[in-house]
């Protein structure tokens, strides 16, 4: 999937107060975010694996391992990197902290102002003084 280079695509779970503060966040960042709720827009396992080509990271460390249906089906399991994708493609609910991409750069939104870390750098202006 290609990403529009000026839009934020943002990935979190509506039921969650602390993802929507992230969502308004986003807005503030951008008026063209394209959100998706993880219980409402499943995802390919090509676009999860994208995703996670852009944070870095591995599916794994998107899931939280404290909620319920991680304790109760995954837990205490021994998966390789291909079985922890499809575990996250299968229950995308699970994912800890939204996620966000604008542009080229990914961020996994630990606090909803980490979104704010996808803005660009505005250029430092010199001055001259006559």
């Amino acid at each position: 999937m290609k990403f529009h280079p000026n839009e934020l695509f943002f990935i979190y779970d509506a039921s969650s107060t602390y993802s929507r503060q992230t969502l308004a966040y986003a807005y503030t960042f951008t008026k063209h975010v394209q959100a998706h709720e993880v219980q409402k827009d499943p995802f390919t396992t090509t676009l999860w694996r994208e995703i996670l080509n852009r944070l870095n990271c591995s599916a794994k460390d998107l899931l939280n391992r404290a909620h319920k249906d991680y304790q109760g089906v995954i837990a205490g399991g021994s998966y390789d990197e291909e079985a922890w994708l499809h575990i996250l493609t299968h229950n995308a609910h699970l994912i800890r902290y939204p996620i966000a991409i604008f542009g080229k750069k990914a961020v996994l939104c630990k606090s909803p102002t980490d979104i704010l870390k996808l803005r660009p750098a505005k250029p430092k202006v010199e001055t001259q003084w006559a």
